[in-house]
């Protein structure tokens, strides 16, 4: 069940709607991930919400439920040079931009989660605030993108052990913080980052 009031969009009422969302927009460390997802209105999935607001043992059954369910997925990102390079906001947007064009079964309208929409997208778009809980194509999207960029940086622990990224996934905790103090900045951290920036030019 959706948390706030749904949203329905005044503008397409066709079934090739593409919800997209991204996740990693916070850490200090590794890709923002991006998702987009088409659900089947023939195949709901009951438990759709907000990634956040779920546990991860329901992530990660509802990630499975969407990629069996769903008439389309894709999921995308934008890697830490694309982030140093650009900033945060364009690479989440760029990963945006990629998901949606990558679905093997093209939107003809998509929903954004956010104010923004990125630009030169291939169909038209709406920009939904707290879209996630609001419609249950981006919160699927949502689900994908946290779940596959989760995953990732767990992965990545074991390639850098000294950071704790299984723990925090890269966001800007104490221990992460004193890490990165200790054992210096890896190829994984995005180094335009205040946090980060300001352990460099000290």
């Amino acid at each position: 069940m959706l948390d706030v009031e749904p949203f329905e969009s005044a503008i397409y009422q066709g079934i090739l709607l593409a919800g997209a969302d991204e996740a990693g927009r916070g850490p200090l460390a590794g890709d923002v991930v991006a998702a987009a997802v088409i659900l089947d209105p023939d195949n709901p999935i009951v438990g759709l919400n907000d990634s956040k607001k779920l546990s991860e043992k329901k992530r990660e059954a509802l990630f499975s439920e969407i990629c069996n369910k769903a008439l389309s997925f894709s999921i995308a990102r934008a890697s830490v040079a694309e982030i140093d390079d650009i900033n945060i906001l364009h690479a989440s947007m760029l990963a945006m931009k990629r998901a949606i064009e990558a679905l093997p079964v093209q939107a003809e309208h998509a929903l954004i989660d956010g104010n923004r929409i990125p630009p030169e997208l291939s169909c038209p778009a709406e920009a939904v605030i707290k879209g996630d809980a609001r419609h249950a194509a981006i919160a699927a999207a949502s689900i994908l993108a946290k779940v596959t960029r989760d995953r990732e940086i767990v992965a990545l622990d074991n390639q850098y052990p000294n950071y704790g990224f299984a723990k925090h996934k890269g966001y800007p905790t104490a221990v992460h913080l004193a890490a990165i103090k200790e054992y210096g900045v890896c190829e994984l951290h995005r180094r335009s980052f205040g946090p980060v920036k300001r352990i460099l030019e000290g």
